[in-house]
């Protein structure tokens, strides 16, 4: 069995109400179908898996997730957002897996790797992560340049801004090297998956949404390439905060989880 769903931003719910944290997600009350799931089953979390983000090392709320969901019944994968750790997360052993390559997090906990076919529960799945921050209108900033400024925003809730390796990483959006992996990868599959994965929406359906805080990028056009040069079944993505099915083949996700197979 797979089942995925959208961010998740961190361990714990944000705010009254909120739909976020893993721990919220995945306990037994609102994903009561993993009783009857093994290792052998997956839930994908299609970006923003927030659960590694500290800056140097592994926070104590960190360890206890990341523990927790390896104790879980089924095997728990994510592909990369926006908001991630990328110093961090690039450095966690990588290891050949379905066909792919992933990043070892826990022994059932595993990040899809940019640009890998996978083979999972007998279905070809192209995952792709990143996508580009929209709350940075006031900027990126430098933590020692720009100390001051940053002391002087830091409880101003007017400001949209994040600091360089602190709370943005340049790599939330992809090299070339992942860019053409992905084209190979696919193309070693003769551009014909079962489903495409992708925290960052392509540029076609940015367009649909209408959203004028999401602007184009290399990433949406080229996910924009890959849609119209892939045949797939269906295509899941993140980032957006909604749900809502945008095509008979396109579906956005939020805090949903909804099986594909």
């Amino acid at each position: 069995m797979i089942y995925i769903t959208g961010d998740t931003h961190g361990p714990k719910s944000i705010g009254f109400n909120s739909v976020d944290g893993v721990l919220h997600r995945f306990n037994s009350n609102n994903f009561p179908e993993q009783k009857n799931m093994t290792k052998n089953d997956y839930v994908i979390i299609l970006g923003d898996f927030g659960c590694i983000w500290n800056v140097d090392n592994e926070s104590s709320s960190e360890k206890n997730v990341l523990d927790w969901l390896d104790d879980k019944s089924f095997t728990t994968l994510f592909i990369d957002g926006n908001h991630e750790n990328f110093d961090r997360l690039y450095n966690y052993p990588e290891k050949q897996w379905h066909n792919g390559k992933v990043h070892e997090i826990r022994n059932s906990v595993l990040h899809l790797m940019r640009g890998y076919v996978f083979n999972i529960d007998n279905k070809n799945i192209f995952a792709f992560g990143g996508a580009s921050s929209h709350d940075i209108k006031d900027g990126i900033l430098h933590p020692k340049n720009d100390l001051k400024l940053i002391k002087r925003w830091k409880h101003d809730y007017t400001k949209q801004f994040r600091i360089l390796n602190y709370t943005y990483w340049e790599l939330e959006l992809p090299t070339k090297y992942e860019m053409d992996r992905g084209i190979n990868s696919l193309k070693c599959n003769d551009f014909d998956v079962d489903f495409i994965l992708s925290h960052s929406p392509s540029s076609s359906t940015i367009d649909i949404l209408g959203n004028n805080n999401y602007k184009h990028d290399i990433l949406t056009d080229y996910l924009e390439n890959i849609k119209n040069t892939t045949k797939y079944k269906y295509w899941f993505c993140g980032h957006m905060h909604i749900n809502k099915k945008i095509s008979d083949k396109e579906i956005i996700l939020y805090e949903q989880i909804i099986r594909i197979n």
